[in-house]
């Protein structure tokens, strides 16, 4: 009888403390509902407004990386000739880019081709020779051997230099600076907006971006004689100069 009786009390108080938590609850959610439709008065079935904004952060780097192509044409009677004297070339060429402490990841054939020359002069196609070419694309860490490279480029046989461009080597980082002032530059902007119309802001809803700059800033490309050669102190003075990175966004928040 006992026993009957305790079960029937711990039964009670468990009706009465999940009843209790559920009045907790409900006024929870009720007063909630209170605040949320204080920010909410004058909307129709608690409608969400926003304010939608752009915004644009914009750093200035200095390039760190160059690249250049640099080539070697030959012109020949036979193709096993114009092929020999070519590769002989080239590979020296290689070896002094080398010797400038240039790595061999960093020097990547970009090219290679053998075609036919003919004559057509007498009105009709004549067979007098074949062309060989082949270019390497040069990647420069070190700036100050740009102009090393290029005076090599000339002494080393190279009769075709070109498309020398600065850029930089990583610009993830600065695209994370620039989006950042871009968000606060935008942030800045809603919030003197909301309160020109007496409205708050509420949190970020949506966001995107699109990027500009950080291009290579390209130079004109130059082709030389093969019996050209340079003397000491002929290299020209090469100036990086400096790129912008710019992030646009475009973020809407919304406003209580």
């Amino acid at each position: 009888m006992n026993e009957e009786k305790n079960l029937k009390t711990m039964w009670s108080l468990i009706l009465a403390t999940a009843l209790v938590l559920f009045l907790v609850i409900f006024l929870g959610v009720l007063i909630w509902n209170q605040v949320k439709q204080h920010d909410y008065i004058g909307r129709t079935d608690q409608q969400v407004y926003t304010i939608t904004i752009n915004g644009e952060g914009k750093v200035t780097a200095i390039p760190d990386i160059a690249e250049v192509s640099v080539g070697v044409q030959t012109d020949k009677s036979k193709v096993a000739d114009a092929q020999k004297e070519n590769t002989d070339k080239m590979n020296k060429l290689i070896a002094g880019l080398k010797d400038l402490k240039i790595d061999s990841k960093d020097i990547k054939t970009s090219s290679y081709n053998i075609y036919p020359r003919y004559d057509y002069s007498s009105s009709r196609q004549t067979l007098i020779g074949y062309t060989v070419s082949q270019s390497v694309t040069v990647k420069i860490r070190d700036l100050e051997q740009v102009s090393k490279v290029l005076d090599l480029a000339g002494s080393g046989g190279a009769n075709q230099v070109g498309s020398l461009n600065f850029t930089i080597d990583d610009p993830e980082n600065i695209k994370q600076d620039a989006r950042e002032k871009a968000l606060a530059n935008a942030k800045e902007k809603a919030e003197a907006l909301a309160k020109v119309a007496g409205v708050k802001l509420g949190r970020l809803v949506s966001f995107s971006e699109s990027s500009s700059g950080g291009y290579p800033i390209a130079y004109r490309e130059y082709f030389l004689d093969s019996s050209m050669k340079t003397v000491a102190g002929s290299a020209p003075t090469v100036e990086p100069g400096s790129q912008d990175v710019i992030v646009d966004v475009m973020v809407t928040y919304e406003v209580l």
